[in-house]
C-alpha cells in the first residue's frame, strides 16, 4: 500500500476529516480532552490534545491513522489510562485514540484453551467472563479491576500472579495491529507452537503504543485450578528480614503462585489510608494453589517461621481476598499523600534483600521516606517517591528526588536488574533508557521504531 503524506496540517481542517469521517466518535469537550492529559502515574501534560476519538470498530481505528498520516499528526491510542509511567498522556495537537468502547469478548474455544477479545476489554471482567468456561487469563495486575488487556499488552503487564503463571506476553498467540498507515497487520497464531519468521507479535507486546494500535488480541487460556487455595500472611522486624525470607523461599524451589513483601514504610501508608492498625515491620503475603496447595503452604510457613516471621496459615477464600486487598491498596494509598513518581525495578530474586539495602541506603543519603512494595516471587520492586508538584516528564519532581532515583536505576543495573518490570518507559523513565541498553542497542530499536512508523506519528515522545 502506498501511502502520500503531506507536511503537517492545520488543526482545523484535521478536526474537520476526523467529523466528517467518524461522526459522533469525535471529542472535542474539554472533560474529554482534559481527561488523557494524565494517567495514574500522577503527571499532566502541558496542554490538552486536539480531539478524543473513540473508536467502536476496527475500521474507526483505520480511518483514525489514515487521516494521521495524511496529515502528519500525532496519535496517543489510550484504553483506560491506569498506566505508571505516563504512556498514555497526551499533549497540545495530538488526537487520542481511544479503544475502551472495543471491549467484547468475541470468542471462546475451550477445547483449544484460547479467547478472541477486544483490546478495551477490562482484565477483571474477562475472567468474570471465562468463568463459566472453566477458564481464565492469567496475568494479573494490580489494577485489574480498571485495567485493559490491549493495556496490558501495550506494558507487557505483570502483576501478583506472574511469579508462576508468566507474564503477559506468555498468554498472548496472536495480534491484530492497525499499522500507521491505517494498514490492517495479522501477527501470531492460533496454535501452540509457532515459529515461522521473525516473532513480530512479541515485539509489539511492551512496545507501548509506538510501534501500532492493537486492536485484538487472540489469547492463551488456563484451566480453573481446583482444589483449595492457602494464604499466609506474616510480619517481619525489617524489611531486609522479609526479603531474606522470600530469597531462601524461592531458592528452596518452593514455587508460591503469589508472593508479595510489603515495606514497613509503605505497610504504616497503607494502614493509614486503610483505616486499620499497624503492629509495625513488614509483611510477607504469600498464596499457594493446586492439588499441593496445603502442603507448599506449610513447608513455606515453616521456612517463614525459622527465619523470624510471625503469622498466619488461611484455608478461608475470604480472609485470602482481605489479606490480599491490603496489598492492592498500595497505589491508592500513595496517590492520597501526594504526587507520585512510582518506579519499577526488577533484580535477580537472589538480589532481593541487596536490592533493599540499596533503597535503605539511598533514603538515608537523601533523607527520604521510599515506601517499597514488592513482588517477591520475581524480583519485581516498586520503590515510590511522594511529593507535592505535577508536570509533563516530571517537570516538577525535586531535583533531590531526581538523583535518588538515578541511584536507584543504578543500584538495580548493577545487581543484574532491569528498568521497568511491568509498568513500561512511557515519558517517565526514558532518561534512563540509554543505561541500561547502551548506545547500540537503543539505535537499533530507534531504527526499528522508524521502520514501523516512519512519520513517527504514533505516541512520539514516549519510551525514546
Amino acid at each position: 500500500m502506498t501511502v502520500t503524506t503531506h507536511a503537517r496540517v492545520d488543526s482545523r481542517e484535521v478536526l474537520a476529516r476526523l467529523i466528517d469521517d467518524l461522526g459522533d466518535a469525535v471529542s472535542t469537550a474539554a472533560e474529554a480532552v482534559d481527561a488523557t492529559r494524565a494517567d495514574k502515574s500522577g503527571h499532566f501534560s502541558e496542554a490538552a490534545p486536539l480531539a478524543v476519538v473513540t473508536a467502536r470498530s476496527i475500521e474507526d481505528v483505520q480511518a483514525v491513522m489514515r487521516i494521521a498520516t495524511a496529515t502528519g499528526t500525532p496519535v496517543v491510542t489510550r484504553g483506560a489510562g491506569t498506566g505508571l509511567a505516563g504512556g498514555a498522556i497526551a499533549n497540545a495537537g495530538e488526537i487520542v485514540l481511544s479503544t475502551l468502547a472495543m471491549n467484547k469478548l468475541l470468542e471462546v474455544s475451550v477445547d483449544d484453551e484460547l479467547a478472541v477479545v477486544e483490546p478495551g476489554i477490562i482484565n477483571g471482567d474477562l475472567n468474570l467472563q471465562l468463568e463459566p468456561h472453566g477458564l481464565w487469563f492469567t496475568p494479573d495486575p494490580a489494577s485489574r479491576a480498571i485495567s485493559t488487556v490491549g493495556g496490558n499488552i501495550a506494558t507487557n503487564a505483570g502483576g501478583l500472579l506472574c511469579a508462576k503463571y508468566g507474564v503477559t506476553r506468555e498468554s498472548i498467540l496472536g495480534l491484530s495491529v492497525v499499522m500507521a498507515d491505517g494498514r490492517l497487520m495479522e501477527f501470531g497464531h492460533r496454535t501452540v507452537k509457532g515459529v515461522t519468521g521473525l516473532d513480530l507479535t512479541a515485539l509489539m507486546i511492551g512496545s507501548e503504543g509506538t510501534l501500532g494500535v492493537i486492536v485484538g488480541a487472540t489469547v492463551k487460556l488456563r484451566r480453573l485450578i481446583p482444589g483449595t487455595v492457602a494464604v499466609i500472611s506474616a510480619r517481619f522486624e525489617t524489611v531486609d528480614d522479609a526479603a531474606r525470607a522470600a530469597a531462601v523461599i524461592t531458592s528452596a524451589g518452593l514455587r508460591p503462585a503469589i508472593m508479595e513483601l510489603i515495606g514497613e514504610s509503605a505497610m504504616a501508608g497503607i494502614s493509614a489510608h486503610l483505616r486499620m492498625e499497624h503492629l509495625g515491620g513488614s509483611r510477607l503475603v504469600i498464596q499457594t494453589d493446586g492439588p499441593g496447595a496445603v502442603q507448599e503452604a506449610e513447608a513455606i510457613f515453616a521456612t517463614i517461621t525459622s527465619l523470624g516471621g510471625v503469622g498466619e496459615l488461611s484455608l478461608d477464600p475470604a480472609e485470602g481476598e482481605r489479606l490480599f486487598s491490603i496489598r492492592r491498596a498500595f497505589h491508592p494509598s500513595m496517590a492520597a499523600l501526594g504526587t507520585v513518581l512510582i518506579e519499577d525495578v526488577c533484580v535477580p530474586r537472589s538480589q532481593l534483600p541487596a536490592m533493599f539495602a540499596a533503597i535503605h541506603e539511598i533514603e538515608q543519603k537523601y533523607d527520604l521516606i521510599i515506601p517499597t512494595v514488592a513482588h517477591a516471587g520475581d524480583g519485581n520492586l516498586h520503590p515510590n517517591f511522594v511529593f507535592d508538584g505535577e508536570g509533563e516528564d516530571g517537570a516538577d519532581v525535586p531535583a533531590v528526588i531526581w538523583a535518588a532515583a538515578d541511584e536507584l536505576f543504578a543500584a538495580a543495573l548493577r545487581l543484574g536488574g532491569t528498568l521497568t518490570g511491568e509498568h513500561g518507559v512511557g515519558l517517565l523513565k526514558r532518561r534512563w533508557l540509554r543505561e541500561e541498553l547502551g548506545d547500540d542497542q537503543l539505535m537499533l530499536q530507534k531504527q526499528i521504531k522508524d521502520l514501523f512508523d516512519p512519520l513517527g506519528i504514533l505516541n512520539p515522545g514516549k519510551v525514546f
